[in-house]
């Protein structure tokens, strides 16, 4: 059976529909809480940050022309006008961008790409690339391998800045929200008011686990209170100080502020980009959104609510330039500071929270693109798909956050290395923007080049007045993102030679062929699932393990779990069945498929998902001529899709269901006493564990033949005996001729990071009574 295919429908089908429009509203006002948190508590810190040195009313005045603009070109134009168009099957962010161009030319470093991947649904989603194939650029780029990994260091080198983003938002935003008890209370000293930035910090972080969704409900009103009290108190400093300021509209006051302060205002540019810090937020949550719900609520909202508060506070600030270092506060009318104390307060906990939430997501991420060590994924939100939880990530950004906050105690420092971080990020997205506009649009390479030379000039002076300030702070996100890259490097590396090492010595079929149906050894009753990262051949581990046990399951399946260059697929999609050998020698593949935003969710029913696949293929390949042809032709067979949907209305076995209550009759039917009490014993002490007895059974009066009655009956057989689960517990070292280099990157870095990160049959949710462990040393 093949998969759908054919190019899912948009999101927004639509757009003057009413319902349509309505939803979108709906999705606008969630988006508040979850995008806009962090990009709308900037003004907290803008102003203190770029007025250094000079303080009259030109530079003020020259400042918020500055910010304004800055505000127009890069979040309206480049962001809600064309970044966020190009949507991976509705998922925004650095990855999203790569896994089309991925998909649209061969850039991917992933081993164990299949044609059959290409049918996948998800994978046809944008223009045919047909159109492109002829490109010359793209030919370079695809002969050219160091191109494409520099290509990939590059997209990590933008997730590390995202993952320096996490640690340094929190910092910012609830040290300059706390440090407005300073302007009221005299009392308070820095220590006292660090003190309480570190504990909302620690609270903050505390509360991860519980899940976004826990507190969701009031995140949207938190910053809709906060944007409509900043757009009132801009107003109303607009009107009260000085209305002069809406003359500072005009790019005439940008052109005096350089003229006047040289490279001092070449310098401050390093404060006015805080004032888009939080942007990419955009694109990069698209995926629990539209892309029209995230431009009407910029457009028609935030945008509007920005102006007229930094306009307020320039307002103020010109009449009153001594307040340039608690610029908000003192500009925040005396009879509402304290309410609107309390709500920056909360704002800036928002959005600290939507910046932690995607640092998870990224971690997940790179994961799935091999350039993670395994850790814990915990999904916090049954009906929000995106919402996850990574305790180790979680901790590790605490510790640093603190870390931050206490050695530098001085928002315009973290604001130094926070804007440099942000600025990267947009940097690194103008960059694959303008490949995906030749390679997945096909557009022309001019036009690609117009938009990137435009956005990099503007970024470009932004991010060399960022790096002038790495002494003053802008080295954190640098030492950060370079830390976080040599991880992800020495994961990639090394799970790359340990797949090369996997492909260059795999079993030969002829071998195999040549040992008969029983494979010149014991088979026992039972399945044996056999996990590897080879999709196709036989691996090394099975040869291992026969020769020091000679004895096998009847029946063996060899299961390769592998991430695709697509958000998420769907189950219908999941599963590629396909046979290893003869009929006879019952041996098969089973691949199973995610996408790099997928979860690999431990519902239980993975066994038997895999045992219905089997059998609807063994009963499609006796139908289907091409998948039965493949046995004279070649033992590793063409493989099939399987979906979960024809499962449910299958005729291939019937299943009855009972609760597992004790020993359960297959295992008193085919196993020792030992065994038994053994099994009881652990029931015992693990009445959770305990799920549903799934039995199959043949349709009573199905007409079929014989060869594939008794191929179904034997797989019947095997799964009432029990189910086995091998896995290689690999040792990877360098071999003695390699480098030195080499030796420390596989036998220290690699070792190091494969010691503490999960194991694998944990990430698999593989059931430890099942797994059995061969130890295996992989010289690289």
């Amino acid at each position: 059976m093949e998969p759908e295919s054919g190019i899912p429908t948009p999101r927004s089908t639509s757009p003057l529909s009413w319902v349509n429009l309505s939803k979108n509203l709906i999705l606008a006002y969630q988006s508040f809480g979850v995008v806009y948190g962090d990009l709308s508590t900037s003004p907290l810190y803008v102003y203190a940050s770029t007025l250094q040195k000079h303080q009259n009313e030109e530079a003020i005045f020259g400042a918020f022309s500055l910010i304004f603009w800055t505000l127009t070109l890069i979040p309206l134009l480049k962001y809600v006008f064309i970044v966020l168009s190009a949507d991976d099957n509705g998922e925004g962010g650095t990855f999203a961008l790569y896994s089309l161009l991925c998909r649209h030319a061969k850039f991917s470093l992933l081993p164990n790409q299949q044609a059959a991947d290409e049918e996948l649904s998800a994978y046809k989603y944008g223009p045919s690339s047909q159109a492109a194939a002829s490109s010359p650029l793209k030919r370079f780029l695809e002969k050219h391998k160091r191109l494409r990994t520099a290509l990939l260091l590059v997209v990590l080198f933008g997730a590390c800045m995202v993952v320096g983003d996490g640690v340094l938002t929190p910092a910012i935003s609830v040290l300059s929200s706390v440090s407005g008890l300073q302007v009221t209370e005299e009392k308070l000293t820095n220590g006292e008011v660090l003190l309480i930035a570190c504990v909302i910090l620690v609270g903050l972080f505390a509360l991860q686990h519980c899940g976004t969704h826990k507190v969701a409900f009031i995140f949207a009103p938190v910053v809709i209170i906060w944007l409509v009290s900043i757009f009132s108190i801009g107003l109303y400093n607009t009107l009260h100080w000085n209305p002069k300021i809406v003359r500072a509209f005009s790019p005439h006051y940008i052109i005096k502020f350089f003229s006047e302060n040289g490279k001092d205002g070449w310098i401050s540019l390093g404060g006015i980009l805080l004032s888009i810090t939080g942007t990419e937020a955009m694109f990069a949550d698209l995926g629990h959104f539209t892309a029209l719900s995230i431009r009407l609520a910029f457009a028609f909202v935030i945008y509007p609510c920005l102006v007229v508060q930094y306009m307020g506070q320039a307002a103020f600030l010109s009449k009153n330039p001594e307040s340039i270092p608690k610029s908000f506060y003192d500009s925040i009318p005396e009879p509402v500071f304290w309410p609107i104390f309390v709500i920056a307060t909360l704002a800036a906990i928002v959005g600290s929270q939507a910046v932690i939430t995607a640092t998870f997501s990224i971690i997940k991420q790179c994961h799935a693109l091999g350039c993670f060590p395994r850790v814990k994924v915990v999904h916090t939100s049954k009906h929000i798909y995106g919402q996850i939880y990574i305790p180790e990530i979680n901790w590790i950004l605490m510790v640093l956050t603190l870390a931050i906050t206490i050695g530098f105690q001085d928002t315009t420092i973290i604001g130094n290395a926070y804007g440099l971080a942000c600025m990267t990020v947009m940097f690194i997205t103008t960059f694959l923007m303008s490949l995906v506009t030749i390679f997945v649009w096909q557009k022309s390479v001019l036009l690609a080049a117009a938009f990137l030379f435009f956005f990099w000039f503007i970024e470009g002076v932004y991010l060399s007045s960022a790096f002038i300030k790495v002494p003053q702070g802008g080295w954190v996100p640098l030492v950060l993102s370079f830390i976080f890259m040599i991880i992800m490097y020495v994961w990639h590396y090394g799970t790359r030679k340990k797949y090369t090492f996997d492909l260059h010595n795999k079993v030969s079929l002829k071998w195999l062929l040549g040992l008969g149906p029983s494979l010149g050894i014991v088979r026992v009753p039972g399945i044996g699932l056999i996990y590897s990262e080879l999709a196709t051949g036989v691996p090394a581990i099975f040869s291992h393990f026969v020769t020091n046990l000679p004895a096998f399951h009847n029946v063996l399946v060899f299961v390769c779990v592998k991430s695709v260059p697509v958000p998420y697929v769907s189950p219908e999609e999941r599963f590629l069945i396909g046979r290893i050998c003869p009929r006879p020698y019952r041996m098969y593949r089973c691949i199973v498929r995610y996408g790099y935003k997928d979860i690999q969710r431990d519902n239980g029913d993975f066994e038997n998902q895999l045992i219905q696949s089997i059998a609807e293929f063994i009963q499609m390949e006796a139908v289907e001529p091409q998948f039965s042809s493949s046995e004279s032709s070649s033992f590793d067979g063409r493989m099939a899709v399987i979906s979960t949907r024809t499962l449910q209305s299958s005729s291939s076995l019937i299943v009855s269901e009972q609760e597992d209550v004790g020993v359960s009759n297959s295992i008193q039917s085919s196993k020792s006493l030992t065994l038994q009490s053994l099994r009881s014993i652990y029931d015992e002490e693990n009445p959770q564990i305990r799920r549903r007895h799934v039995r199959f059974h043949l349709p009573p009066n199905s007409v079929m033949d014989p060869a594939v009655r008794e191929e179904l009956m034997d797989l019947i057989r095997a799964k009432e005996a029990g189910v086995a689960y091998i896995l290689g517990h690999s040792y990877v070292k360098a071999r003695r001729s390699s480098s030195i280099l080499k030796k420390l990157v596989i036998d220290i870095g690699y070792s190091f990071l494969r010691k503490n990160c999960r194991g694998p049959a944990v990430a698999l949710n593989i059931p430890h009574i099942s797994l059995i462990e061969v130890g295996m040393i992989y010289y690289v």
